[in-house]
């Protein structure tokens, strides 16, 4: 028995289920934050900011158009909240959820939309996973919350409801690497609080490495040798990326005064940690970015571009592919016929989907980096960030967002959209059928380089 609802029913392709999914998502997001009750004045917001803040909040990205807590009322807040929650566990995997609560049975269908948006290997291990997945979110968000409320409350007098609402709200946005803040300076504020800054780079590292990475480290973290191929490189990578981007950052930046010169040397190495987590996804900053050298930001849209671990609410590349990549390169160079990792071979199949999502991924940031560049006055540096930014679903910005005007604003809702389910899906959910050649034909070397 198919649990999908008939509407989905009519998509063959998973990945039509899952891009569908979303944007009805966005669709209902728009609508309750039309409404006026969600905005703090009492009046409809206008619709493209609307629907800018819903693609953000659902595509967990957190780049915003107007200021968050002085725009939106308590009832839209929640709705962000709400939204982020949604997007950050995935539309399937709510609905697999919600089926396996009301009836305790997962048909065939179901189960494909559901493998196709938590990457499991295995379509028998979904209900397990699912199950899993938003036990392991409620908690990571519940802890976080908990240290965020008792810090609000010590350290800045908060009384315990605002606490404990400021507390909910940011281990949400937190755990599933969104940046809706509610501060107009982010977490600049905080810059040199460790128990605010570490606690949300501790959400935002654990909810970007992925599902299936945490669950294995969970089991066998004492026994790295044992590890997949998957957690090897992800944690590889993500550790790799962490160290470079500080050590980046605290380099470029540590005799700005705008930004790291103002700090001792402990809030240098905490600001510069922080910074370097926040591109992976998750778009806090507690650095003022528009003061920062534009090195910094090439540096941040390299590391916003590759994002964070495959099948977590983290956008970009993925740590995985740009990892899986680095050995292509590596045996090609060479000269080996096979791509090896560990004691393990990647298949040719693998190694064609990571170079179609790297290439579709560039030529997507590109063609919009042009198209901002010419319909509105800045320069390079900022588009490139904002562009980066939108697709990495990283929510970061050098803050020309709110001015790039309605075409800017509507394009950068689709950059959002497509980094969200991936270039890779969107492009499958557009073609129904895959072709299988009965024949080959002739081999021809061509030259490359």
């Amino acid at each position: 028995m198919s649990v999908l609802p008939p509407f989905f029913a009519r998509f063959r392709h998973p990945a039509q289920v899952v891009a569908v999914g979303f944007g009805l998502a966005i669709a209902i997001g728009t609508g309750l934050l039309s409404l006026p009750i969600a905005t703090a004045a009492g009046e409809r917001a206008d619709w493209v900011v609307a629907l800018f803040t819903a693609t953000s909040a659902v595509s967990v990205t957190g780049l915003v158009v107007v200021d968050t807590e002085s725009h939106w009322s308590g009832f839209g807040e929640v709705v962000l909240a709400g939204l982020v929650q949604m997007g950050g566990l995935g539309i399937m995997t709510m609905a697999t959820l919600f089926t396996l609560l009301i009836s305790g049975r997962l048909g065939l269908r179901a189960r494909i939309a559901a493998q196709a948006e938590t990457k499991t290997l295995s379509m028998s291990d979904v209900r397990r996973v699912v199950t899993k997945v938003v036990k392991f979110s409620l908690v990571c968000e519940t802890v976080t919350a908990a240290v965020l409320t008792a810090r609000f409350v010590i350290g800045y007098g908060e009384p315990f409801g605002r606490a404990a609402y400021l507390g909910a709200f940011h281990s949400i946005m937190a755990f599933n690497n969104a940046g809706f803040a509610l501060w107009p300076d982010s977490l600049v504020r905080f810059v040199a609080d460790p128990w605010i800054c570490l606690t949300i780079a501790a959400a935002v590292i654990v909810g970007g490495l992925g599902f299936p990475v945490v669950f294995e480290l969970a089991r066998s973290w004492r026994h790295p040798r044992k590890w997949t191929v998957l957690t090897k490189v992800t944690v590889g990578m993500t550790v790799t990326l962490l160290a470079l981007g500080t050590l980046v950052f605290l380099l470029t930046e540590w005799r700005n005064p705008r930004t790291l010169g103002a700090l001792d040397d402990s809030g240098k190495l905490l600001a510069a940690f922080f910074t370097s987590v926040m591109p992976r996804s998750a778009g806090f900053n507690s650095l003022d970015i528009s003061q920062m050298h534009p090195s910094s930001w090439l540096a941040t849209d390299l590391l916003m571009f590759i994002g964070g671990g495959s099948a977590g609410t983290a956008g970009g590349l993925k740590v995985t592919t740009f990892g899986l990549l680095a050995f292509v390169v590596w045996a090609e160079m060479r000269g080996e016929s096979r791509v090896n990792i560990g004691h393990r071979r990647l298949p040719e199949a693998t190694q064609r989907q990571a170079v179609t999502i790297t290439v579709l991924g560039v030529t997507l940031v590109a063609v919009s980096t042009y198209v901002l560049l010419a319909i509105t006055p800045h320069g390079l540096d900022q588009v490139l960030f904002e562009v980066v930014a939108a697709f990495g679903t990283a929510g970061l910005s050098t803050g020309i967002t709110a001015s790039l005007g309605t075409a800017g604003h509507l394009l950068l809702a689709v950059l959002m959209f497509v980094g969200r389910i991936g270039p890779l899906t969107v492009g499958s959910a557009l073609a129904l059928n895959r072709r299988s050649r009965h024949y080959e034909l002739p081999e021809e070397r061509v030259i490359v380089g």
